[in-house]
């Protein structure tokens, strides 16, 4: 799910990577959560991300932490 929401491009926050379409980056997101905001506080903030997108953030994170670990 997350492949079709998360792109890494390198002309865009150095190739951070991102929710496609927008300039609003994965470790933003994460950010964010872990300050304790709620999907709906970051969709009101950023109103060009889906609750679809948070998802895909925390499954790409989930899976790249895994990818660490192994």
């Amino acid at each position: 799910m997350w492949k079709e929401r998360i792109i890494i491009d390198p002309n865009v926050l150095e190739g951070k990577p991102i929710i496609k379409g927008t300039s609003v980056s994965v470790g933003h997101i994460l950010e964010l959560l872990g300050k304790g905001w709620s999907f709906d506080q970051i969709l009101e903030n950023y109103p060009q991300l889906k609750s679809e997108d948070i998802m895909a953030t925390i499954q790409y994170s989930f899976e790249i932490a895994e990818l660490c670990i192994r």
